[in-house]
């Protein structure tokens, strides 16, 4: 088979049939690698070439059938590091202050999206081929890195497989940690509370309680009850976060509107009503096992709101679904008092320069070995009884 890779700067140039066919192409559906996720970040102008993140989707097709699209990544040319949730911002210090230029680096993942999914998209097609075109993935993309002489490319929050596969291509391996909810087999919220300790399960139930103390009420919307009048609410309440976290937030009011509108029946959104209005809530989207929640805000500050909203409500609605798990986003050892459980993220970097590929793969090699300590230990200590 010839091969041969191209970039593609707006994601409305792909089918989209053929994209969703791509990124389902495992037997999972992660909502964040579909073509509508994706477009609506582009055409609500929150991941554009004006916001610092450049569309630079990697085509690999079949010279021998040119319609044929074997494989895709999800790429950006960026110009900076926001947004990404794995930090290299003293990687890019280090690089200027020797002299060189970082930005602008290639970056394969979900815009302001911390959650693991599939990087290495193949159509269905090539599945039962003995090379399944993610290793060709991984060389077009490290190739197109070293011929526009950029400094990096970096794979964020892998599958652990395509992560295997990427450091066999040579990309550097580095692992953080995040904290999941595992559903093990719970019939409701109460069979979950079953088996925590004596202690936590007495300290779960106060902070539910005293979360709804002040007469507020809890509304889990999605699908068609999911209206525009919930996502300007929301948007209240994630702009008072964004602005607090990173000083402007990421996403455009227009985004959410596409989410209302186009992605209603993969969106939750769970909000808290007081005296009449909203006053938090969390947004979270539905995978085909995953409940994945994204971003939090509110108007009103109420002790333990926080944790009922975003987490308990979550386990809640999983538990009912039948979900296998909630991730929570990125960071928050405070979760595992909460049920939530260490899990190592992964992510892949290609550094061409030698003399900067060295010091980055010792400093990795270092953090890995403490990443996986602080895993094992924390999850020697999670609320859950002993056997």
């Amino acid at each position: 088979m010839s091969l041969t890779a191209r970039a593609v700067h707006d994601i409305s140039e792909i089918d989209a049939a053929l994209w969703d066919a791509c990124a389902t192409s495992s037997g999972s559906y992660n909502p964040f690698l579909s073509h509508a996720f994706l477009y609506a970040l582009e055409r609500s102008h929150s991941a554009t070439k004006e916001t610092g993140w450049h569309p630079f989707h990697l085509l690999l097709e079949d010279d021998d059938s040119p319609n044929r699209v074997v494989g895709l990544m999800p790429m950006y040319l960026k110009g900076h590091s926001q947004g990404e949730y794995v930090f290299d911002h003293a990687w890019a210090d280090a690089w200027h202050r020797a002299g060189g230029k970082y930005y602008p680096k290639l970056q394969s993942c979900v815009p302001f999206t911390p959650a693991t999914g599939p990087r290495l998209l193949r159509h269905p097609s090539v599945l039962n081929d003995a090379n399944d075109r993610r290793m060709d993935l991984l060389g077009a993309a490290s190739q197109i890195a070293d011929e526009m002489s950029l400094s990096s490319l970096h794979i964020t929050f892998m599958e652990q497989e395509d992560w295997e596969l990427a450091r066999h291509a040579g990309y550097l391996a580095r692992i953080d940690q995040q904290f999941h909810w595992q559903n093990r087999g719970y019939n409701c919220f109460d069979d979950f509370l079953s088996a925590l300790s004596s202690k936590k399960r007495k300290n779960l139930k106060r902070e539910r309680r005293d979360a709804l103390a002040n007469d507020i009420t809890i509304e889990r919307i999605t699908g068609d009850e999911l209206t525009d009048e919930h996502m300007d609410a929301f948007y209240q309440f994630y702009q008072d976060t964004g602005s607090r976290k990173w000083g402007s937030p990421y996403l455009s009011r227009e985004f959410f509107s596409a989410m209302a509108q186009d992605f209603a029946e993969h969106t939750l959104l769970i909000m808290a009503r007081r005296a009449g209005r909203y006053i938090a809530g969390a947004i979270n989207f539905i995978g085909s096992d995953t409940l994945f929640g994204r971003n939090w805000g509110c108007v009103e500050d109420h002790r333990f709101l926080h944790f009922e909203v975003c987490y308990y409500q979550a386990i809640d609605f999983a538990i009912e679904r039948g979900l296998a798990r909630v991730e929570a986003g990125a960071q928050g050892s405070h979760k595992v008092a909460r049920g939530y459980e260490p899990q190592a993220t992964y992510s892949a970097h290609w550094i061409p320069d030698p003399g900067f590929r060295a010091a980055i793969e010792r400093y990795l090699d270092d953090e890995r070995g403490y990443v996986e300590q602080d895993i094992e230990h924390v999850s020697q200590h999670t609320p859950f009884r002993k056997a």
